[in-house]
């Protein structure tokens, strides 16, 4: 099914929602994090530095495939990976980056999240990959982001954060919840180890393809305005 396409208003007001709403769970802090999203043949982000609960839809900065911008703002500094994943993944229209703190402590260390749960799966893979470090702002950071985000929605960074990817902003942040939740939940069983020098179990992989298998469906309703609905 064609994804619905939501207007430049609508598509600026869903950035400043998301970005907002990862804030109020605890999600990231200040304007560390970042939001991405398609509209058209250009992309829409955020602007770099400025408090989420002062900005409007006009601050919202729109953005070319060329590095291009228009607006009296200048886009997050991280435009490059947003612009790079946007272009080699039409599956998805948003990206979200933020500094969440279970996953950053996960990629200080340079770990992945392993399937120590299921749910691992709704990252799209076996594994949640952590992409080596690179300088923040730059390309070299993008370069290593695609291959971590290769048919997965998510990837940490090394000593720097996680992203995420999605239909929406809003899905983003349902999908950062749940990375968060699984990147506390390999925290937490990691220290379990270290006082019992018990290795977490990690499901096995093809336990995982089942579950891969049954979230190719997992939380899709149907389209209440389709005439099959």
């Amino acid at each position: 099914m064609p994804r619905k396409r939501l207007t430049h208003l609508k598509a600026r007001r869903a950035i400043i929602d998301a970005a907002r709403r990862m804030n109020a769970l605890g999600l990231n802090h200040g304007t560390s994090g970042n939001v991405g999203f398609r509209v058209g043949e250009r992309f829409l982000v955020t602007p770099s530095g400025l408090d989420y609960d002062a900005m409007t839809p006009a601050d919202i900065v729109e953005m070319d495939f060329d590095g291009s911008h228009r607006g009296t703002r200048r886009p997050t500094s991280e435009w490059r990976f947003h612009r790079d994943i946007l272009a080699a993944r039409p599956d998805v229209d948003a990206v979200l980056h933020s500094h969440a703190v279970h996953c950053t402590a996960l990629a200080v260390h340079g770990m992945e999240i392993p399937a120590v749960h299921y749910m691992v799966a709704a990252a799209g893979g076996t594994t949640i990959r952590c992409a080596p470090y690179r300088t923040p702002t730059t390309q070299a950071l993008s370069d290593v982001a695609l291959p971590a985000l290769k048919d997965r929605k998510a990837c940490l960074l090394q000593n720097h954060g996680v992203i995420v990817l999605g239909e929406t902003p809003d899905a983003c942040v349902n999908l950062l919840v749940e990375v968060e939740y699984l990147a506390e939940l390999y925290c937490r069983t990691l220290a379990i180890g270290a006082a019992t020098g018990k290795e977490p179990n990690v499901i096995l992989s093809r336990k995982m393809a089942e579950v891969l298998d049954f979230m190719k469906t997992y939380g899709k309703q149907p389209d209440p305005d389709s005439p099959e609905a």
